[in-house]
């Protein structure tokens, strides 16, 4: 049978098509989504665990390499292996909190599979991390329908990494279908994700319409001009109906990560003075929130820039900030940080004023985060996001009759201001935030497979 495959950035999903009908398939309990989290006890442990728990082997000699080295590292550390070494979703998340320091956990992968400049082996372990989440849903989503999945279609940004790169993305995408055919999927296709999300709202209209779809997952946005209409509806030759199409990493991480710096920073030097009458450089504060940088991480995190900020404690005029940086270091504290961001971001939906609370183990710290602070920490990613709206209409070089928005951070009162202004006369519609490109993906699955029946 074939399902729809939304490898998101912030959450997965999977749906199937059941007499003409999307059923979402559940995850977790009845829960739909799956956060898009990993954890174990050493980044090595993934790779022996692929292989040792779900016998799923390397696609690759390099993968072959990684693997031979994770099960060297591994028993140099006394690590053995077990099958519930590796937690995924809120449970990773949980279990990382508990002890951020002593866990490799990661969250969105997919948001620098197509980061250019890596080495092969950093690839090849990229598509470990890919295919152990893939397996993972895989297998929940078989045991709750009792039924093997061997087709899917698996929804992707129109960029994964900025403005075109068509190479990063053949690397993004070679991933994860190499990591899907690892997880045992035996025929894989790819749609866009706003293609998908807008084939959802296709199915609901009566008459023909110019659609702009808008959709702002947790590491890109992207935004299609599609033709739309009851006469379009289960055909997959479209390629005409596809006007235009723009895409770029910046999504609801990037809202999280820059409430987090213009709101909480200050309290960690920002602003401060290093010695030597120097402010303390900005990417001291953006590295260790910039989660989904590899390169941000690693750089923050290195034991010679704990050394570099230790130089600067003993110069610095206000050293309990930098005290509580090196904290933050210590303590691996940036995802509760950006955790913590995004808890504002969805409270100050509500209210005017939000009470954040990080904990840095050497002391609690509460900060309040007014309405109008977080919309003004967004004013840059926001512009981002309604240029790229702003750059699909002139591609297509028609107004749309609709702008349809989607994805988790479309519910945003920030965002949908914002998306005002791109065609100040266009009605703006939603169907399911989450749920819209995974019906979509489900959707075409069934065009490109046929349905399943239960």
């Amino acid at each position: 049978m074939a399902i729809g495959f939304d490898y998101g950035t912030a959450n997965c999903s999977v749906a199937h098509v059941v007499d003409q009908q999307v059923v979402p398939i559940p995850l977790v309990g009845d829960q739909r989504y799956i956060s898009s989290t990993l954890c174990a006890p050493t980044a090595e442990t993934v790779s022996e665990y692929l292989f040792r728990c779900l016998n799923i082997r390397p696609s690759d000699a390099t993968g072959e390499l990684v693997l031979r080295r994770a099960i060297e590292l591994n028993r140099e550390e006394g690590l053995e292996v077990r099958s519930d070494d590796v937690l995924f979703g809120m449970q990773a998340l949980d279990h990382y909190l508990e002890d951020p320091k002593n866990v490799y956990y990661i969250k969105s992968p997919k948001s620098f599979l197509g980061a250019m400049g890596l080495r092969d082996v950093q690839l090849s372990f990229f598509e470990d991390l890919v295919c152990a989440m893939m397996a993972n849903i895989k297998s929940r989503a078989e045991q709750h329908l009792q039924r093997d999945i061997s087709e899917t279609v698996i929804g992707r940004p129109v960029n994964f990494l900025g403005r075109g790169g068509e190479r990063s993305n053949q690397q993004a995408e070679g991933i994860l279908r190499r990591a899907a055919t690892r997880a045992g999927f035996k025929s894989i296709e790819f749609q866009f994700e706003p293609v998908a999300a807008g084939l959802e709202y296709e199915a609901t209209l009566t008459t023909a319409q110019n659609v702009l779809v808008v959709d702002i997952g947790g590491g890109t946005t992207d935004c299609s001009m599609i033709q739309m209409g009851p006469q379009w509806v289960g055909k997959t030759a479209r390629d005409e109906t596809l006007l235009a199409h723009t895409g770029q990493l910046v999504g609801g991480n990037d809202l999280d990560t820059h409430i987090a710096f213009h709101n909480f920073m200050r309290e960690f030097g920002l602003g401060s003075n290093g010695g030597k009458g120097a402010d303390i450089p900005q990417t001291q504060f953006w590295n260790p929130i910039m989660i989904s940088d590899v390169q941000a991480q690693r750089t923050f995190y290195s034991r010679e820039n704990l050394q570099h900020l230790q130089r600067m404690l003993k110069q610095s005029t206000t050293p309990h900030y930098l005290q509580r940086l090196i904290a933050v270091h210590q303590g691996a504290l940036g995802y509760g940080i950006v955790r913590e961001a995004e808890k504002a971001k969805i409270a100050l939906e509500q209210s005017d004023l939000y009470c954040a609370h990080l904990n840095l183990l050497i002391e609690q710290l509460d900060i309040p985060v007014a309405r109008s602070h977080m919309e003004a920490a967004l004013e840059k990613p926001v512009s981002k996001m309604v240029a790229l709206a702003k750059e699909a209409i002139t591609q297509a070089g028609i107004q749309p009759d609709a702008i349809f928005m989607t994805g988790g951070s479309a519910r945003s009162h920030v965002l949908r201001e914002a998306m005002t202004h791109v065609a100040p006369t266009t009605p703006i519609v939603s169907g399911s935030y989450f749920g819209s490109v995974t019906a979509g993906l489900a959707r075409w699955a069934k065009n490109c497979y046929g349905s399943s029946t239960m």
